[in-house]
């Protein structure tokens, strides 16, 4: 994720609080700083869409670049230095407007680049024998399953995770409430990728079906949950009332179906799936898997999330259920796709 320094996020701070801010309007609240510190600071700034530049000569000012509240910079490190309950939430129950205000997520370039880096995967894989693209397919599943249980707190390693998945054999000093919870990730793995057509558009039973597999065995109740849950690590309470669950599922359901981009839709569920919980447990392994569904179902790559640092995803998540932010979140999920890329199906 994108960290800036004390300084850069003095000055974005700066032109934030001013609208539009000069050379002179900025120095003025940093203490001796170099002309030339400065332009490199602004230069960062720029290079990384925060801010833009206008104007000419004398005349230059700069502005904050996203003006779109969900998709501004905050600086996580200082965000997450207050324990939960001394931090500033904007959100602190579920916000019913997401659906109205987070439309588009990744702009016109970013999604050019991800549609450039899918089509040199699509290209790939035809050239691929269908044995090769099976075997890649099962390690990016052994990779996902290990990384996505590791989230949650599962100790397997990848190596004993690799022996589970290939010949069914258990690592000693284990609970088995592991292993199958690795092997439940394996097999909604298969099945999306089994029934990639039948996502294409999608329903609440669709999602359920998802969790169904994913938390099979592990005696969590499955379907729309009827009982409060909390989230460790943040005050955001989701909606308790199931019939609200289902509204906010039919909500999101709606909205995914509506989008075009399907980066934008993977992205999209993954976070807000997550964000309404609408299941007793497994729910961001449910979006995680209800994202690569969406991928596959567009002849998209698949995300493995193996690079992943689990407290960024997880500090990623809580900075959207407190504040609606998606921008850590976004990159994130852009880093993770361009991981994929660079990684599997070769």
């Amino acid at each position: 994720m994108l960290k800036l320094t004390s300084r850069q996020n003095k000055i974005l701070e700066r032109i934030r609080e001013l609208g539009t801010a000069s050379n002179q309007e900025i120095k003025e609240t940093l203490n001796n700083i170099s002309r030339i510190t400065l332009i490199r600071d602004l230069n960062f700034l720029l290079k990384n869409d925060l801010i833009s530049k206008k104007g000419k000569g004398r005349g230059v000012f700069y502005e904050e670049k996203t003006k779109q509240s969900f998709l501004r910079y905050i600086n996580i490190d200082k965000y997450f230095q207050k324990e939960a309950d001394q931090r500033n939430i904007k959100f602190s129950n579920f916000n019913f407007e997401i659906f109205e205000s987070i439309k588009k997520i990744l702009d016109p370039i970013e999604s050019q680049q991800l549609n450039l880096l899918n089509s040199k995967y699509q290209k790939r894989v035809k050239s691929l024998s269908e044995n090769i693209v099976k075997k890649e397919f099962e390690r990016l599943t052994i990779e996902l399953s290990w990384k996505s249980s590791k989230i949650e707190g599962n100790t397997y390693s990848l190596i004993d995770t690799e022996i589970l998945i290939k010949e069914n054999r258990e690592a000693s000093g284990h609970k088995k409430e592991e292993a199958i919870m690795i092997l439940n990730h394996k097999k909604a793995l298969d099945y999306i990728s089994d029934q990639r057509s039948n996502f294409k558009k999608l329903n609440i039973s669709k999602i359920e079906s998802i969790h169904n597999l994913i938390v099979n065995d592990l005696n969590v109740e499955k379907g729309i949950r009827k009982k409060p849950v909390g989230i460790i690590g943040t005050r955001y309470m989701p909606l308790d009332n199931q019939h609200q669950i289902r509204e906010a599922m039919e909500k999101m359901v709606k909205t995914l179906n509506n989008m075009q981009n399907v980066f934008d839709k993977a992205l999209f569920a993954i976070a807000v799936l997550s964000y309404i919980q609408p299941f007793e447990d497994g729910n961001k392994r449910t979006a995680r898997l209800l994202s690569n569904a969406l991928l596959l179902a567009n002849n998209a790559c698949p995300l493995s999330f193996r690079s992943i640092d689990e407290a960024d995803y997880k500090k990623a998540l809580i900075i959207f259920f407190e504040q609606n932010n998606l921008r850590a979140f976004k990159e994130i999920f852009v880093e993770q796709f361009k991981f994929s890329i660079e990684n599997y199906f070769l």
